[in-house]
């Protein structure tokens, strides 16, 4: 990287950003539209986010694309969102290769539509050299989900006997995650003015930074994404220690 390149990248700023991001329903309410109009403006605005993560000093980007309760929602609403995974994924799958970003996908694919998740496959494969900017997209994903899939497949290796009780620690565990490839968040950011976790990253955020924006989604712009970097930059994050 240039010199005049080094100098612009922010200091102290977050590595790996997580944002759920919420006010897509709303955002197309308070416009007279349906609830897709919103997320069709959502998934439109994740590609000018990714685009601003390298001036930012951004590696990471983890974003909660749809949970595992968000099944609860309409028929409609659920298989529009499907319909949207597919054309996003085809839409935007040439630009993020060759804009260098990396795709991965966390969640449990068991309940997705087969051909989604051979989309959700190649995708990953397709990018699996990019290092510019590493996209995590959250589908069908829940904390708690996870955290209960990887304790399932612990156990499975106990009883393989290739692990013993002795062997299980934190660090362990946190291999048989789906994120076990990524470093833990810094900064997690919750659109629409909602003060909530919502199942999000539960084990990966313990010492994670909070943000929490009035923002719907469709409106949280690069330059209101680049204040919360900045506001992360200076915060006192002492892992539970106390400065001397």
């Amino acid at each position: 990287m240039a010199a005049d390149a080094q100098d612009t990248t922010p200091k102290g700023g977050p590595d790996h950003v997580a944002i759920i991001m919420d006010g897509n329903g709303r955002w197309a309410q308070g416009r007279g539209r349906p609830r897709l109009f919103g997320h069709q403006a959502g998934a439109r605005r994740v590609r000018d986010i990714v685009e601003a993560c390298p001036d930012l000093g951004v590696k990471y980007l983890t974003i909660f694309a749809f949970s595992t309760e968000n099944w609860k929602r309409t028929q409609t609403e659920v298989s529009g969102l499907m319909a949207l995974f597919r054309r996003y994924i085809v839409r935007e799958a040439r630009a993020l290769l060759t804009k260098g970003v990396r795709v991965r996908f966390i969640g449990d694919r068991i309940r997705l539509d087969e051909k989604l998740v051979a989309m959700m496959d190649e995708l990953e494969l397709l990018t699996s050299h990019n290092d510019l900017v590493h996209l995590t997209v959250a589908l069908n994903y829940g904390g708690r989900d996870e955290v209960t899939r990887a304790a399932k497949r612990l156990a499975y290796e106990i009883e393989q006997g290739r692990l013993t009780h002795k062997d299980v620690d934190a660090e362990t565990l946190s291999r048989f995650l789906d994120t076990h490839v990524l470093p833990d968040p810094d900064l997690v950011i919750r659109t629409s003015g909602e003060a909530r976790i919502s199942n999000f990253l539960l084990w990966q955020s313990a010492y994670a930074e909070y943000e929490f924006v009035d923002t719907l989604w469709p409106d949280f712009t690069p330059a209101e994404f680049a204040k919360v970097c900045a506001n992360y930059a200076t915060r006192d994050r002492r892992y539970g220690a106390v400065r001397a």
